[in-house]
C-alpha cells in the first residue's frame, strides 16, 4: 500500500502523522511511504531521517493525495485538502466533525473513507487515540491558565500557588476524564485550590481517594457549577461526549458574573466548546475577552509541544495504521470493531451516529455498507 503523510497546514501546527521510526516499520512490511517535504522539520524529524527510514520525499501535498491509498494526518483536513481527497482513498486523522458541517459536507462530497482518531475505541470502552493528546492538553491547560492569570497578560495578577500568607488561586475543572484528571494533577502539583466536577460518582470517589483533602469534588448539576464558577479564578472545560458536540455548561450570563481577569480554558473547543462564549482561537492569537474574562480556546493546544505530542500520538495510532496498510481499509474495519467505531464518513455516507444527530443528517450503519 502507498501511505502518504502531508505537512500540516493549520496555524502553528508542527506535528506530523508518522515519525521516521514508524516509516521504517511500514517499509519493513513492504509498504511505500510518501512524506511531504519538511513535514517534520519543525520538530527535528528532517527529510534525510525519513529517507534513511525508507520514505520517498515529495515536494507538494497534491502529490501525496494523488498517489496515496492511505493518508495519515494529525489535524482535520483544511478546505484545500478536502478538495484533494478522492473516492477509494482512506483518510486517518482527527476530524471533530460534530460542530463542523462545512468539513462534513466536503468529506461527503469527496467520497473518501474518513476514520477519526477521536472515535476509535478500545476493549475497556476508552478512546485510545484521543487519550495521548488529552493528557497533553490537560496538563497544558493549567500552564496556559497560570500564564494568563498574570497581570501583564490581562489576568487578575494571581500566582496560581499563592505564597505563605496569601491564598492560592481557585481552579475549577469541569469533567474528570483524561483531560480533567491531567489538569487536576498539574493544578494540585502547583498548589492551587482545586474543585473538580463530574456526573460520574465512581470517578469522583476514585479521585477523592487519591487526593484526599487536597481537592474538592462536586457532582455535576447546574447549581454546583454556577456556585463554583462564580468564585473561580480559573475554569478548565474538559467535558467530552465521544463524537458529539460538547454540552454548554457555562452560560454567557454566568461568565458575566465572574471576577474580571479570570481565565477560562476550553479544552473541548474542538468539539464546539463547553462555554457558551467560546470560539476557536490559534496559538498566534490565543485569547479574547468577554465581560473582562479571558478566554483561551486554542483548537490545537498540543501543537505547542509538537515533538512530545507527535511521539505520544503516533505510538497510539501505529497499530491501527499497520492494520489498515496490511489488510486494506475494508478488511481492517471488518476485523476490528474498535477501528470501525472510528469510521465517520464512508463513500458519501455519515457513519457516526453522534455526527449525524449533531448536524441533522442521515446516519447509515457502516456494517450495511462494508462486507
Amino acid at each position: 500500500m502507498i501511505v502518504g503523510v502531508p505537512k500540516e497546514v493549520k496555524n502553528h501546527e508542527y506535528r506530523v502523522g508518522l515519525t521516521p521510526d514508524q516509516v521504517f516499520e511500514l517499509n519493513k512490511f513492504g509498504h511505500q511511504v510518501l512524506i511531504e517535504k519538511n513535514a517534520g522539520h519543525g520538530i527535528g524529524f528532517h527529510d534525510d531521517h525519513y529517507v534513511m527510514a525508507g520514505a520517498e520525499i515529495v515536494d507538494h501535498a497534491k502529490h501525496i493525495f494523488e498517489r496515496s491509498n492511505l493518508v495519515i494526518k494529525v489535524k482535520e483536513p483544511q478546505p484545500e485538502e478536502c478538495q484533494m481527497l478522492k473516492s477509494g482513498q482512506t483518510l486517518f486523522t482527527y476530524l471533530h466533525l460534530a460542530p463542523d458541517p462545512v468539513q462534513t459536507q466536503a468529506l461527503l462530497k469527496s467520497h473518501a473513507t474518513c476514520i477519526a482518531y477521536e472515535t476509535v475505541t478500545s476493549s475497556n470502552g476508552r478512546l485510545p487515540l484521543l487519550a495521548p493528546m488529552s493528557e497533553v492538553a490537560g496538563r497544558m491547560s493549567i500552564q496556559a491558565a497560570a500564564h494568563h492569570l498574570e497581570k501583564s497578560q490581562g489576568g487578575r495578577g494571581l500566582l496560581l500557588a499563592g505564597v505563605p500568607g496569601v491564598s492560592a488561586a481557585q481552579v475549577v475543572i469541569l469533567g474528570a476524564g483524561v483531560v480533567g484528571s491531567s489538569a487536576l494533577q498539574m493544578a494540585v502539583g502547583l498548589g492551587a485550590k482545586v474543585t473538580i466536577i463530574d456526573k460520574n460518582i465512581d470517578r469522583l470517589r476514585e479521585l477523592d481517594a487519591l487526593y484526599g483533602n487536597r481537592i474538592h469534588t462536586l457532582y455535576s448539576n447546574t447549581s454546583n457549577i454556577e456556585r463554583a464558577v462564580i468564585n473561580a479564578d480559573v475554569v478548565i472545560g474538559s467535558v467530552l461526549i465521544p463524537g458529539a458536540s460538547a454540552p454548554k455548561l457555562v452560560s454567557k450570563l454566568l461568565v458575566s458574573k465572574m471576577h474580571p481577569g479570570s481565565v477560562l480554558v476550553d479544552v473541548a473547543i474542538d468539539q464546539g466548546g463547553c462555554f457558551e462564549t467560546s470560539r476557536p482561537t490559534t496559538h498566534q492569537d490565543p485569547t479574547y475577552l468577554v465581560d473582562e474574562v479571558i478566554h483561551y480556546c486554542v483548537a490545537n493546544m498540543p501543537g505547542a509541544v509538537a515533538r512530545t505530542s507527535t511521539i505520544g500520538l503516533t505510538n497510539a495510532t501505529m497499530p491501527f495504521v499497520l492494520d489498515l496498510a496490511n489488510h486494506g481499509t475494508e478488511a481492517a474495519l471488518t476485523r476490528d470493531r474498535h477501528l470501525m467505531n472510528g469510521l465517520n464518513i464512508y463513500q458519501g455516507h455519515v457513519c457516526c451516529k453522534a455526527v449525524a444527530i449533531a448536524q441533522g443528517l442521515d446516519y447509515v450503519d457502516p456494517k450495511t455498507l462494508i462486507h
